[in-house]
């Protein structure tokens, strides 16, 4: 999986956090406001050591009682406000960053829906579902927690130093002495901490990707009994993360322990300077106590860098990935004719292949096309059999007619129209695609044919349920309305294909494309449906992929492809009498045969027949 792990790039967390802004811009007032509030009640904090040195110096050095309660009036208030401020700050984030992780998500679901096929073929499933759950979650958790907490401790550590400063400052120069060394620390945290988060959120898209196949392909496991091997597949992978985030943990354990303990210890160092003083008359007790009180106050902020830090560097990785997606290009649109004039649709009707090529993106350099020099002409009207061998490309060329993948040279038109001369929306309204995998959506079996056709109406679902011989549906428990479930796996391979093949149809294209679409079928239903199928190839123009003379009937003429390139076409009789690989391929002995050329007639090399000793 090359696309998905990439080693990080020599960036700051800032640079990369920084993308976020187009998603929390619309939010930012609130977010401000949170940070401000949060400042407030983080330097309200810092009074509470100023109310105390006034309890000492003052009520308690003159044994006042009064202001003792007094004191401890002012600093319940103050506690009280803290609270109620803190509060206020979750209330002013929660809302508006639930908003903006679901404003990811969507945008994350529809850039996915327009990336081309070819970006689905590479990337696992898993990486990209947890790009749209895990990833998004983090950095929710950022924009609420790290994000403000970042400011608001910095903000008091600089407001807690000047207080110590301004108190006493050569107890402050003490403290100030551990900064070089921390920053040292957190600088080589960051760096080494990025790569491990990096490397963790990869390895949680692999092990989604894992357990979504296994989920899927139950069945597969179950049936050959690979329980045991898929477990322990999973158990590696798990094994590998749990590593990773035990390096995590060793890392923050790590800079945890010295952020904690060089602070401690510059503490404890100005409280026996403290003390000396007070001994010495140098420093009053309550000045003592405030400047203690205030260096505790600032251990939270100080001890919470290595945690902020690693929060930042796991949102900053999480940013990357979800960005590593949404900068991907999207299907290219092109502007042009978005119908054909009458003149062209005389001269160039129907399906026209024109030199077509096809190489996919991630070919080795150098290769050899897919599709070679594609020249197919289908008559308005006709029906063409796409017949060939297995991998002689025929899904290939089925799928550049919807632009499922672009050509990458030639041209397909329509009635005369380039297909890329048409908005991809208007191209897969005049095109309908039956794969020869048939795919359900957890939905009722209506909802599933009807996503083949905008505004159609019960009348036209009835009537693709009959050309498809699927009247079984309103056998269901709720008829039409039966939820078939995930991939439609609660209906037998033949009423799957049935319900695609029905979604195919339910709009009336102009344009078919039939992807061997009867191959799960028992001889009887196959009959069925190919006699209400005649009916509606008959208004329509259309390529089938076929493996089966049956299939193949239904077409007016077929085309045989035979290693990437269009080598024959003709009706079915013809092309039986004059290319001895279709006539192999339709008798069902075997795959590709070998073909020796003489007298310029191809001859078919039949295999030899087994040795029958042994």
């Amino acid at each position: 999986m090359p696309e998905t792990h990439v080693e990080p790039k020599d960036r700051s967390a800032a640079r990369s956090l920084l993308r976020l802004w187009p998603y929390v811009k619309p939010v930012r007032i609130r977010l401000f406001g949170a940070a401000a509030v949060a400042i407030v009640a983080s330097c309200l904090g810092l009074v509470i050591p100023l109310v105390l040195k006034w309890i000492v110096d003052g009520p308690v050095a003159h044994r006042d009682p009064g202001g003792v309660w007094l004191g401890a009036l002012y600093l319940l208030v103050l506690g009280i406000a803290e609270a109620l401020l803190f509060g206020l700050r979750r209330w002013l984030v929660a809302r508006p960053l639930a908003g903006v992780e679901a404003s990811m998500r969507a945008d994350l679901y529809r850039h996915l829906q327009r990336l081309p096929v070819a970006f689905h073929d590479r990337w696992p499933s898993g990486q990209l579902l947890s790009r749209g759950t895990t990833d998004l979650m983090l950095l929710r958790m950022f924009l609420a927690f790290p994000l403000t907490f970042l400011l608001v401790n910095a903000t008091t550590i600089l407001a807690g130093f000047i207080i110590l400063l301004v108190q006493q400052w050569t107890l402050g120069l003490v403290l100030l002495v551990p900064v070089v060394p921390l920053v040292i620390l957190c600088s080589v945290f960051e760096t080494k901490f990025a790569v491990v988060a990096r490397k963790a959120q990869d390895q949680v898209g692999d092990l989604t990707t894992v357990v979504e196949e296994s989920v899927l392909g139950i069945r597969i496991i179950k049936g050959f009994g690979r329980h045991r091997s898929q477990a322990l597949a999973f158990r590696g992978l798990s094994q590998r993360l749990r590593g990773t985030e035990l390096d995590k943990a060793r890392l923050l354990a790590g800079i945890w322990a010295f952020i904690t303990t060089i602070p401690e210890l510059a503490i404890g160092a100005a409280l026996v300077l403290g003390t000396i003083q007070v001994a010495d008359g140098d420093l009053s007790a309550g000045t003592l106590v405030a400047f203690l009180s205030t260096a505790l106050a600032l251990r939270w902020p100080v001890e919470s860098i290595g945690f902020l830090l690693a929060m930042s560097q796991e949102s900053a990785t999480a940013t990357e990935r979800f960005f590593e997606v949404m900068d991907v290009a999207e299907e290219r649109e092109t502007t042009g004719e978005s119908s054909p004039s009458n003149s062209q649709q005389h001269a160039d009707g129907g399906m026209v292949f024109e030199g077509v090529e096809f190489r996919y993106p991630d070919a080795e350099p150098g290769s050899a096309p897919v599709l070679t020099r594609i020249d197919l002409r289908i008559r308005p009207g006709e029906t063409m059999a796409l017949v060939g061998a297995t991998g002689s490309g025929k899904t290939t060329l089925t799928a550049l007619v919807p632009r499922l993948h672009d050509a990458t040279a030639g041209r397909i038109t329509l009635d005369g129209t380039d297909i890329t001369a048409l908005r991809r929306e208007q191209l897969r309204e005049l095109v309908s695609v039956a794969f020869e995998e048939p795919t359900l959506f957890s939905a009722s079996v209506g909802e599933n044919v009807l996503m083949g056709a905008d505004g159609a109406g019960e009348e036209e679902l009835r009537r693709a349920l009959s050309i498809a011989q699927a009247d079984f549906v309103y056998d269901l428990p709720e008829g039409i309305h039966t939820q078939v479930g995930e991939q439609g796996l609660s209906l037998s391979g033949g009423q799957r294909q049935r319900l695609a093949l029905a979604r195919a149809v339910v709009g009336q294209p102009r344009f078919l494309v039939l992807d061997d679409p009867l191959s799960a079928l028992d001889v009887h239903t196959e009959t069925l449906v190919e006699a209400a199928l005649r009916r509606v190839l008959e208004s329509t123009t259309a390529i089938v992929v076929a493996h089966r003379p049956s299939t193949v009937m239904l077409a007016d003429r077929v085309a045989l492809l035979s290693e990437g390139r269009i080598s024959a076409v003709g009706t079915h009789q013809e092309l039986l009498r004059s290319n001895a690989e279709y006539a192999w391929l339709m008798s069902g002995a075997g795959d590709t045969p070998e073909f020796l050329s003489t007298d310029g007639m191809p001859a078919m090399v039949v295999p030899a027949e087994k040795d029958s000793t042994r």
